[in-house]
């Protein structure tokens, strides 16, 4: 391509594996929450959180203790505001809740965050959000189950708990671009939950580029046109890099 063609928009489509190099453990994986602690899946479970009170202190000591609000974007993250900022057209769905696209510092309208934000919490009853520090910061000082200052409401993260549905509006932001998007980049997701796992074959069936990163074999990787088994750490940053050097735009240091 040409420096004076437009670039293909890149749709990045990541999952847990993207950081793991933060130092946050993915769930599904041989040493993941789920695997290690069954009942640990109660505590952002809808229906166990809002019925027992018990699971909800034991949610709020679970996020005051969370690497996610303590980790640092890593080598994969940086790669894909490098892209952007090369003049890449990039949009990234993202099952994960940690925002470290956002810190990296991709522009926040370019972010789609199907499953929500650990760094927000709602209040199930009126629905006002506030940071997920303070409501932290309360539990800090003895509250063992924060209520919501504007009504009293039972406070949850602003993520989407087990049995409930991801907001339409972001899904079909999302579903969009992947019909938009001319390469679809799978990193880190095993593409085994729906409906965001649905996107990489969405992409596909309307004409995009599909390549599939990540360390186990997916459900997509027959439709895939490439995939890549090498760590998301070295083989991200390349393959964007690459992909900013055919589109003619030099990657930002």
């Amino acid at each position: 391509m040409g420096s004076n063609d437009k670039p293909p928009l890149v749709a990045i489509l990541s999952g847990a594996g993207i950081s793991t190099d933060s130092g946050i453990p993915d769930y599904r994986g041989p040493n993941g929450l789920w695997r290690r602690d069954p009942e640990a899946e109660k505590l952002v479970t809808y229906e166990h959180y809002m019925a027992d009170p018990a699971i909800r202190r034991r949610a709020w000591l679970m996020r005051r203790d969370s690497e996610a609000l303590r980790a640092r974007p890593n080598a994969a993250h940086d790669a894909v505001v490098r892209l952007e900022r090369a003049g890449v057209p990039v949009r990234v769905i993202t099952q994960n809740v940690d925002g470290l696209h956002q810190l990296a510092g991709l522009t926040e309208r370019k972010v789609l965050e199907l499953h929500g934000t650990a760094r927000a919490v709602v209040c199930t009853k009126c629905h006002r959000r506030s940071a997920m520090a303070e409501a932290l910061e309360r539990v800090a000082a003895g509250e063992a189950d924060p209520a919501c200052l504007a009504c009293g409401g039972i406070l949850k993260s602003a993520t989407v708990m087990f049995g409930q549905r991801l907001d339409p509006v972001v899904l079909g932001k999302a579903m969009a671009v992947a019909k938009g998007c001319q390469i679809m980049i799978a990193v880190g997701t095993s593409l085994r939950v729906q409906p965001a796992a649905s996107l990489a074959g969405i992409a596909a069936e309307h004409g995009a580029r599909l390549v599939i990163v990540n360390a186990e074999p997916t459900p997509y990787d027959p439709i895939a046109d490439e995939v890549v088994r090498e760590p998301i750490g070295s083989a991200l940053p390349a393959l964007l890099d690459g992909i900013a050097a055919t589109s003619g735009r030099a990657p930002a240091p």
